[in-house]
């Protein structure tokens, strides 16, 4: 099997699995996660390298009986007999198992939750030849699918194949440096731009024209009708969510700012409150939604906040969903103009530029690269007893107790002395003692005094983006 597409990133899960193929016996992984992010890819690409037999498969969404032909052929040719026939799933996984006494042989079930739908018993078959064959077979099985909810029930105690996996792999988007490896030549501030949009899902990352503008990526892929992920985040949501109402309408009420509870549930017009609970909690499950809460009041429900972490869907749902009868009969650039271009700028890229730089702390602070390292990461919420109202900072790091309050800003302008001193100025009046300030800036800082600098930490854009 040969992955002829070129490949950045995922270091730490190409490794896992290397290791996964490499091991000397059976073994079995579970591989998932959402539509589009990569993992069929990755598998292919460290099986590509791989000199022993290697098959894949991706499981159909029809019968039984025609999911049998189509692997019979692909075992057939991948371990070099005539078409082979078998009368059922059980029989052609049995075969491969025994194809594997004394000699690496790896099995890719892509798709797998299309299988077991039409294969009664599935994981319990999977499971009495993971057992009948562990201490004698050396075949490296692979389960792989993207409906999240149902690959995760695999693990569960109640699932036959409770305790039978070695390895885990929950794949996740790219962060903002792994997705930057796509935007070869824009420069890093259009970077953070095109991270905005399209996140670190491979398969849109890849479709970016470094022949054209960010505007006109945004534009031909997904802000003008007929485009290329025009209909990419409302049938990737339809195959996840047929059975739940009002997700749209949370998702327009997420892109609109409302992060509370009780506000998303009066915006929305959802029900209920144990109606909205359920969306949220499913839409969590799903990977596009997560729940914040504060690190200084962690346990406290009614301060946590919900927030679409899927960019493309953030997206869509603040600019597209709402305008859809408008994108159909004007022109692109002119919808353009009217209704992205200045939130998007204003504000819209610099929330994504908050969420870059907590990206780049939790990856230096994995690397122990950072002489201030930290313990957890997140929003800092506090009470302005004084102007009777309540807030947060977005990024606040904490450690033994001490905290460092980041301030990032994407403007065109440097960061200037006096602009520093009010944000800290800021931050003391809300009774946060901070150990010291942080601030990325998009565009540099003018002079600082040095004495001042001691107990600062000041990032700019090459230090997000540095060149290998």
């Amino acid at each position: 099997m040969e992955s002829n597409t070129v490949f950045w990133g995922r270091k730490e899960y190409k490794k896992q699995l290397d290791d996964f193929f490499s091991y000397e016996g059976q073994n079995v992984a579970l591989v998932y996660g959402r539509r589009r992010v990569g993992k069929t890819q990755l598998i292919k690409h460290c099986v590509s390298s791989l000199k022993i037999p290697s098959l894949y498969y991706e499981c159909k969404e029809t019968s039984e009986d025609n999911n049998v032909k189509s692997l019979a052929e692909i075992v057939s040719d991948s371990l070099g007999f005539p078409l082979l026939s078998f009368s059922s799933i059980e029989q052609i996984l049995d075969f491969v198992f025994k194809q594997a006494l004394g000699k690496d042989v790896v099995l890719i079930l892509d798709e797998y939750p299309y299988l077991s739908k039409v294969v009664k018993g599935l994981d319990s078959i999977v499971q009495s030849l993971v057992d009948k064959y562990r201490d004698d077979s050396h075949l490296h099985l692979i389960l792989c699918g993207s409906y999240v909810d149902t690959m995760k029930s695999l693990v569960e105690k109640q699932n036959p194949l409770y305790g039978r996996f070695d390895l885990v792999i929950d794949l996740k988007p790219m962060n903002y440096y792994e997705s930057s490896l796509f935007y070869k030549g824009f420069s890093d501030e259009d970077k953070v731009r095109l991270y905005s949009v399209f996140g670190g899902i491979p398969h849109y990352n890849r479709l970016v024209d470094a022949k054209k503008s960010v505007k006109d990526n945004i534009i031909s892929l997904i802000a003008s009708p007929s485009s290329r992920l025009e209909t990419e985040v409302t049938m990737y949501l339809k195959s996840e969510i047929q059975k739940m109402n009002n997700a749209y309408e949370v998702f327009e009420t997420l892109a609109r700012g409302y992060v509370r509870f009780a506000d998303i549930l009066s915006q929305s017009k959802v029900s209920s409150s144990p109606t909205l609970a359920d969306v949220l909690e499913k839409l969590i499950k799903m990977n596009v939604v997560k729940k914040v809460n504060p690190i200084n009041d962690e346990n406290n429900k009614k301060k946590a906040g919900y927030y679409v972490c899927d960019q493309l869907t953030l997206f869509y749902f603040k600019y597209i969903y709402r305008n859809l009868s408008r994108l159909t009969v004007m022109d692109s650039d002119v919808f353009y103009n009217r209704f992205i271009a200045e939130d998007f700028e204003k504000n819209y890229v610099p929330r994504a530029f908050e969420e870059v730089c907590r990206q780049f702390l939790i990856m230096k602070n994995r690397r122990a690269e950072l002489s201030d390292d930290f313990e957890k990461i997140g929003k800092y919420y506090y009470d302005d007893v004084k102007n009777h109202t309540n807030g947060e900072f977005d990024i606040v790091t904490e450690n033994n107790g001490e905290y460092i309050f980041y301030e990032a800003k994407f403007r065109s302008e440097p960061i200037s002395q006096s602009m520093i001193y009010k944000e800290i100025a800021q931050v003391i009046e809300t009774g946060l003692s901070c150990k010291k300030y942080g601030f990325f800036s998009r565009s540099g800082f003018e002079k600082i005094d040095e004495e001042y600098k001691k107990n600062l930490i000041l990032y700019d854009l090459k230090d997000l983006f540095p060149q290998k």
